[in-house]
């Protein structure tokens, strides 16, 4: 950003007396758009807002029972600030600080602007990074934007811009529950429909106070808004008593967490299917109904069941977890996808028909994707492709999605691998054909393929974000529910092609999910299970999704729609040398190893020679590279990987990868000692503003093994940060 329009952050104490000073600010006194947050550091609390009248608007906070309890207010400004930009960094503000869980949010989460305007890439998108660093080093904010781009609260946060089909859906919805003719509504959508994030606004909606959302931004859909949430009020009070049911226990503790970020929210909000028989409620909402049970398959639940079933007045042979929610809830909404049925414990698919059936029920559907870049067309081409409807259609072509086929296992797994290290959850996940025999003796494998030994996933409950999953297999119990940047799917041993039927069969005999198999006697019943689990796991990927087929026919047929990964080397003989351009396409290489461990042997920084950088890089006099060696940075950083920086520019690093020079006993005669790692300053607060208390330099490797550098207040003085 040019600094004839820079952005400025101004401090304030949040109290009637601080208003003069307020006044007297510049742009305040010309009524200036700009974007607030009101904070107590020590409640945890924040709000943020946008105005052009400043005055006004913090006069009205101080009379407001929670706000006027707020202490600090720091006010975000800049020249080239207009209303359409203020309402986007609001926006913006309120989706990354409500997942970086600094402060939990006063804020309602309705009518979050998500819309385009002048120079919305080009200049405010930059703004906004610089202006979240600046607020990092203010202490109101801790973590990266890159960190919280593909953390789970940011994804499953109720703070989101819906689209206009998502708001058109909470609309429907709204209206049903204020029908008294309608006391079960089902909400039919396909993987990445978000479902989970509308169930999820929806709850946080329904907790919210009215002054606390943003009719602005809601354009000509606020006055029905408006209307609708005061007549919801009417209905059930202004906090009804609700219930976020959850079947799967993985993704039941990972929006337990989102919740507990989340001002008037609760973990305690969000439930299993057997906590229902414990009271009674005004609504309940269930997301991923689908994996609602019955008695079928239960294994060790089978006593559990039982019983509350009967504390329920039920007959345990012949209910479900779905009449469970029918009773205990005055109004039930469920969040269904007939085709992510995975197992014969699943409530049945003629439980759902008939309560769609009854006249006291409503169905709506949810159709646009908003997981997967390919979209709907993605969508389609997965269902046709395992049910062989594609016929002698074209491979598979997507400028927004990545679908590769690979024919080497080991390639598959390293490029899954390399897009974790620069993407970030990329993760591995395969059908249940091979025993599960780590899970009692760690120290075996259960995977081979290729002469590559792997572990199915070593907890149960998010997996995802597990420090080793990277080099893991998940399956469909620890991702259902969940996104990944890049999905790489393994088709086992127990699915496999028929060349003369044409078709895609099942191998029972090495699908090894006791529970999703057992009782089944109609092999089209087990298929059906399968294909459904192969579906849903092949919508995981947002970004692209990569497959290996075991069986050989099967990764035939994948080869006629899919197109296949290219050698891993190419002919180099056909490769015109590039010329080095310094500065443009090429920076200097420093004649040092930056260890990824302890602090690397003494050694003196020289250039060296030139290194190329990627097409599209762009570079200048401030840019370096050298070569990281150890493994404390393996998820980031391979071992003897030539490394990109850039130097120091100041400000704050947290977050980011640094390499850190050490200072003490040293000349320029024998050089330094280096390190690389992930930067924290742990910061306190006393009367002269913020100062360091200690910096952490973290390692970023999938061995536990490795230790976080900490250095003092007093010690950071002996260090230096190169870039």
């Amino acid at each position: 950003m040019s600094d004839a329009h820079p952005l400025e952050i101004s401090r304030f104490d949040f109290k009637k007396d601080a208003l003069e000073q307020i006044r007297s600010n510049r742009l305040t006194q010309a009524h200036w758009p700009l974007v607030y947050v009101l904070s107590n550091s020590h409640k945890g609390r924040a709000y943020v807002g946008e105005t052009a009248d400043t005055l006004t608007r913090m006069e009205t906070h101080l009379k407001h029972n929670d706000k006027s309890k707020l202490t600090v207010v720091h006010l975000i400004q800049s020249d080239r600030f207009n209303k359409s930009a203020t309402l986007d960094i609001e926006s913006n503000l309120i989706k990354y600080m409500a997942a970086d869980g600094r402060f939990a949010l006063l804020n309602g989460n309705l009518g979050l602007a998500d819309h385009n305007y002048y120079e919305k890439e080009q200049v405010y998108a930059g703004m906004f990074r610089e202006l979240w660093d600046k607020l990092r080093a203010e202490g109101i904010a801790e973590h990266s934007l890159e960190h919280l781009d593909n953390s789970d609260l940011f994804k499953y946060s109720p703070y989101k811009s819906l689209s206009f089909d998502q708001r058109q859906g909470l609309l429907g919805i709204m209206y049903s529950l204020l029908d008294d003719k309608i006391r079960t509504l089902i909400i039919e959508g396909g993987a990445g429909t978000g479902k989970s994030v509308l169930a999820i606004f929806l709850f946080k909606l329904l907790q919210s106070d009215l002054d606390d959302f943003n009719f602005g931004s809601l354009s000509s859909e606020e006055n029905e808004f408006r209307d609708l949430l005061e007549r919801l009020r009417t209905k059930f009070g202004a906090k009804p008593k609700m219930a976020l049911v959850v079947p799967m226990a993985s993704f039941r503790a990972t929006v337990k967490k989102a919740f507990a970020n989340v001002a008037g929210l609760s973990p305690r909000m969000v439930i299993s299917p057997s906590q229902l028989a414990e009271q009674h409620y005004d609504i309940v909402l269930v997301d991923e109904a689908h994996r609602l049970r019955r008695r079928q398959n239960l294994g060790a639940y089978y006593g559990a069941f039982d019983k509350k079933a009967i504390a329920l007045g039920m007959d345990p042979k012949t209910c479900s977890e779905v009449d469970w929610v029918i009773q205990q809830a005055n109004k039930s909404v469920f969040f269904y996808d007939l085709n992510q049925t995975i197992k014969p414990s699943d409530a049945a698919t003629e439980v759902f028909r008939e309560l769609k059936k009854s006249p006291g029920t409503q169905t709506q559907q949810l159709v646009s994707q908003f997981r997967v870049r390919g979209g709907n067309p993605y969508v389609q081409f997965v269902n046709r492709l395992l049910h062989g409807q594609l016929a002698n259609t074209a491979p598979y072509r997507s400028k927004h999605y990545e679908l590769r086929l690979f024919d080497s296992f080991s390639d598959f797994v390293q490029t899954v691998q390399e897009r974790d290290r620069k993407h970030g959850l990329s993760r591995m996940i395969a059908g249940y054909a091979w025993p599960w025999q780590s899970n009692k003796k760690p120290e075996l494998f259960d995977i081979e393929i290729e002469d590559i030994q792997l572990r199915w996933n070593s907890t149960s409950t998010d997996w995802i974000n597990a420090p080793n999953s990277v080099n893991e297999v998940g399956c469909i119990h620890t991702t259902q529910g969940y996104d990944l940047n890049y999905a790489g799917i393994i088709f086992g041993r127990e699915i496999g092609y028929d060349k003369a039927r044409k078709e895609i069969v099942i191998r029972p005999e090495l699908y090894f999910d006791r529970n999703g198999k057992q009782s089944i006697k109609d092999p089209e019943e087990l298929k059906r299970y399968i294909l459904n689990i192969y579906q849903t796991i092949l919508l995981r990927g947002i970004r692209g999704t990569f497959i290996y087929a075991c069986d050989p026919d099967l990764r035939e047929y994948l080869a006629q729609h899919i197109t296949p990964e290219p050698p891993a080397v190419a002919d180099v003989t056909d490769i015109t040398p590039v010329p080095v351009k310094p500065f443009i396409n090429a920076v200097p290489v420093y004649d040092l190893v930056a260890a990824a461990g302890a602090f690397s042997e003494q050694q003196k920084a020289e250039h060296k020679d030139w290194q190329l950088v990627p097409e599209g890089e762009r570079v200048d006099q401030s840019y370096f590279a050298c070569k990281v060696r150890g493994e404390s940075m393996n998820n980031i950083i391979p071992n003897g990987a030539m490394c990109l920086f850039r130097k120091d520019p100041g400000g704050s690093r947290n977050g980011k990868i640094v390499l850190v020079e050490m200072l003490d006993n040293i000349d320029e005669e024998s050089g330094s000692h280096y390190t690389v790692k992930e930067y924290t300053s742990v910061k306190a607060e006393n009367e002269d503003g913020w100062t360091h208390e200690q910096i952490v330099l973290k390692p970023r490797s999938n061995d536990p093994g490795y230790e976080p550098i900490v250095l003092s207040a007093d010690e950071a003085g002996d260090y230096r940060v190169g870039g």
